[in-house]
């Protein structure tokens, strides 16, 4: 049996290609990079959804809490070995008023809630790792998106890590940052682009050869 990952994420793991306004290819796609990097042994799940957050219900959308979903995620994969959990652009949103903490706070709530699931091998409990995004750019709010997305969202996701990695470490949780290795696109600022899914993919296979 292959060693399965589940990638748990927004539009970013998606593969959201802000140039065509579709969808990535495989390929391009960091999930499916790191699947080739992996090779054979291993089993790459893609669970991204444009939108997610990581607590928060989105009053404009449906089904967009990741809390609220992440266990029956986990289950119907199971058996499983690592979740990689990439979250916190979407809950920068004006309409949350979260600060970044705060949104590292549900990060911390959601990557636990994954280490308590029993959708492990031989029903232990999964590794789990989670990733702080790419800061969004500042020049977001010039952009289509700054209309839905608000303002401050990229002084919070430019925050947000510092906050992650001190409370990984309290929660012994895997903790990888991209900030100042993977950059957003210069579209509209907040999704990544073919360049960034490459750089991500390799980030995530060099830290992965540390623990898996």
């Amino acid at each position: 049996m292959k060693r399965r990952i589940v990638c748990f994420g927004d539009s970013n793991t998606w593969g959201y290609d802000a140039k065509t306004l579709g969808r990535f290819p495989e390929g391009i796609r960091w999930t499916s990079i790191l699947a080739d990097l992996l090779g054979e042994e291993f089993q790459v799940v893609e669970e991204g959804l444009s939108g997610r957050t990581s607590v928060v219900d989105d009053p404009l959308f449906e089904g967009l809490n990741g809390y609220d979903y992440i266990h029956p995620c986990l289950m119907s994969h199971s058996p499983l070995e690592l979740v990689i959990i990439m979250l916190g652009t979407n809950d920068t949103k004006e309409r949350f008023h979260l600060t970044s903490y705060n949104i590292a706070q549900g990060i911390a709530r959601l990557s636990q809630k994954a280490k308590s699931s029993p959708a492990g091998v031989k029903g232990d409990f999964p590794e789990v790792l989670v990733i702080a995004p790419p800061p969004i750019g500042i020049e977001y709010y010039e952009t289509e998106v700054g209309k839905s997305m608000g303002k401050d969202c990229d002084i919070k996701s430019t925050e947000l890590s510092a906050h992650l990695e001190e409370l990984m470490w309290i929660q012994k949780t895997e903790f990888l940052d991209t900030k100042g290795i993977v950059p957003m696109n210069h579209i509209d600022y907040m999704h990544l682009d073919e360049e960034g899914h490459r750089l991500l993919a390799e980030l995530v296979f060099n830290k992965l050869q540390t623990f898996v």
